[in-house]
């Protein structure tokens, strides 16, 4: 438990610091970076003849899809055309459709979701031109649009900034730099870095054995910093060149936490910009001990799942004195495990270093589970603007029983953003419901479930909430290489991404229009220990009556046949 401990304090003081930096690059406010970025940024705006002016609420959200859909349109003929370009020394064939419809989808949402293995189905070009780059553009498209969805709450004003600008500027000076530093550290560690082909060995038995190389830092490090999580090679971050000690697995589990809190502490800042001086805002401080107490939550359960064992295992006198170690690295143990899974789906990152589908089946439930509340922190961005929706509706609930009139941050909550609340809300779950339903009432999705029984539907169920949470992460027990299967989540990546974007973006904007009221005696406090449980309380109990019924034929019921 002391490694826990030992990261978990190193990340409340070097969040704070990330997110007074963030609020700082959101405000267009000076920074130490400005004299050379400024220019940088410059250039950039003139080479793309991007004009420094605010958009409106349409421009913006018009101006996000298209530009996204832009890139999806050149990255997909790149992975079709990859074995006629440059960089592919180790001869990788072009993409299947389906296949290349999924990865790109999947990468431009910022969930990394891949059916294929990283060393043996891109090229070189692929990986960075398509890959990595997707990376940086996924997060910062993420990062663009809460930072949006927050100033537009905040304003008394309909001005909501202009998209590229805050494109840039996130990239330029906030991943970029980050990502470097990260990327030395896991050189240092011991990831490769090259553009060399695959290297033949010979190993200690005498056999011969292909060594897959690349500019595996690079990836590794704008995968975790920007919460992307596909990995460079099949096995993600369990393997040791993309993780290779323990050390690099802290750096690793850091960079996924470190941006998705920080966001919530730059909001903080811009609730209290005009009040006073602030280390952290108090009405931001609620929200962060909320999520943190869901991952908290979390986290316990899955260490002690871990923890205690498999009792089949038991059984059959096999001693598990360090835990349920299947599919485990023993360089990382139970406890570096269950701190990696769960960071890695409450943060929605998707990277993994150990095989979730060999988790007990409560210490899956957790991983899975937190996909499906997509809140508990989030990814780059999209973690925070969720949270805001139970935010409101908690709001909204609360005043219904006190008789109070439903008020955040000086606006009123009324029907017209209780309706767009409450469909933000159940899509994310109708997403996961109905196309896990499709797949195990076709033939298609049948074929891709590997294990019978309430293991399989786990791994459905985990499928469609890594896609639908923009997540990534998977089971990987499934056999998700098929049309059905690339179709099917390429669509509720989709969904889940930008459907929720452009209704979120809408409520603010409905929110800067709307007169403001001061606080007065009978405003509901949203800053205090009661709101703060009351909020928990609600997120827990929408996710338990929406997604229960499916857990208990899933892993609840695969749980209950392990003990009996």
């Amino acid at each position: 438990m002391w490694q826990i401990a030992i990261v978990l304090s190193i990340y409340v003081p070097l969040v704070i610091l990330a997110g007074h930096y963030l609020f700082r690059v959101t405000m267009q406010q000076k920074t130490w970076l400005d004299p050379v970025l400024d220019k940088v940024d410059g250039v950039i705006y003139k080479i793309c003849g991007i004009k420094q002016v605010d958009m409106t609420g349409k421009q913006y959200v018009l101006t996000l899809m298209l530009s996204n859909a832009f890139m999806v349109f050149v990255g997909y003929l790149l992975l079709r055309l990859q074995s006629t370009l440059f960089l592919n020394p180790n001869d990788i064939d072009n993409m299947e459709a389906s296949l290349s419809f999924n990865t790109i989808i999947s990468f431009m949402t910022n969930t990394n979701l891949q059916h294929y293995s990283g060393e043996s189905g891109l090229s070189y070009l692929s990986q960075m031109l398509v890959i990595i780059f997707m990376m940086f553009t996924s997060a910062a498209t993420g990062y663009a649009a809460c930072m949006a969805f927050c100033r537009r709450l905040v304003a008394k004003t309909d001005t909501l900034g202009n998209f590229f600008i805050d494109f840039v500027r996130v990239i330029t000076r906030v991943l970029l730099p980050i990502s470097m530093v990260v990327a030395i550290m896991l050189v240092s560690q011991g990831s490769p870095q090259t553009l060399s082909a695959n290297k033949t060995v010979q190993t200690i038995e005498g056999k011969m054995q292909d060594i897959a190389l690349g500019p595996v830092a690079s990836l590794e490090s704008i995968k975790h910093v920007g919460t992307n999580g596909g990995g460079f090679y099949g096995a993600n971050s369990a393997t040791p060149f993309e993780n290779p000690t323990v050390i690099s697995n802290i750096i690793e589990m850091l960079s996924m936490m470190l941006l998705p809190g920080a966001c919530i502490v730059a909001f903080s800042l811009m609730i209290a910009y005009r009040k006073k001086k602030t280390i952290f805002g108090k009405q931001g401080l609620s929200i962060f001990v909320a999520m943190s107490m869901l991952f908290l939550m979390g986290l316990v359960t899955v260490y002690v799942a871990e923890r205690t064992g498999n009792p089949i295992i038991s059984e059959l006198g096999l001693s598990q004195e360090l835990g349920s170690m299947e599919g485990k690295e023993i360089r990382f143990g139970v406890a570096q495990s269950a701190l990696f899974t769960t960071v890695t789906t409450a943060f929605t990152t998707g990277s993994v270093n150990n095989m979730h589908d060999t988790l007990t089946p409560i210490g899956g439930l957790v991983p899975m589970f937190n996909m499906m509340l997509n809140v508990v922190f989030g990814g780059k961005g999209v973690g925070l603007m969720n949270m805001m929706m139970y935010v409101m509706l908690t709001i909204f609930i609360a005043c219904l029983m006190i008789g109070r009139t439903p008020q955040f941050l000086g606006k009123k909550i009324e029907e017209k953003e209780m309706k767009l609340i409450a469909l933000c809300i159940l899509i994310h779950p109708a997403i996961i419901l109905l196309f896990s339903a499709l797949a195990v009432a076709t033939t298609a999705g049948v074929a891709g479930i590997t294990n019978p029984g309430a293991h399989g539907l786990s791994q459905v169920l985990y499928e469609f909430a890594s896609a639908s949470a923009n997540n990534g992460s998977g089971f990987e027990g499934l056999s998700d290489n098929t049309t059905f299967w690339n179709v099917t989540t390429g669509l509720a990546m989709f969904c889940g991404r930008y459907l929720t974007i452009i209704i979120q973006l809408a409520i603010a904007s409905l929110f800067a229009k709307k007169v403001w009221y001061g606080d007065s005696v009978g405003t509901l406090k949203t800053d205090n220990t009661t709101f703060t449980f009351l909020l928990v309380a609600i997120v827990i109990m929408m996710g338990a009556l929406t997604f229960l019924p499916a857990l208990a034929l899933g892993p609840i019921t695969e749980h209950l046949q392990i003990i009996s």
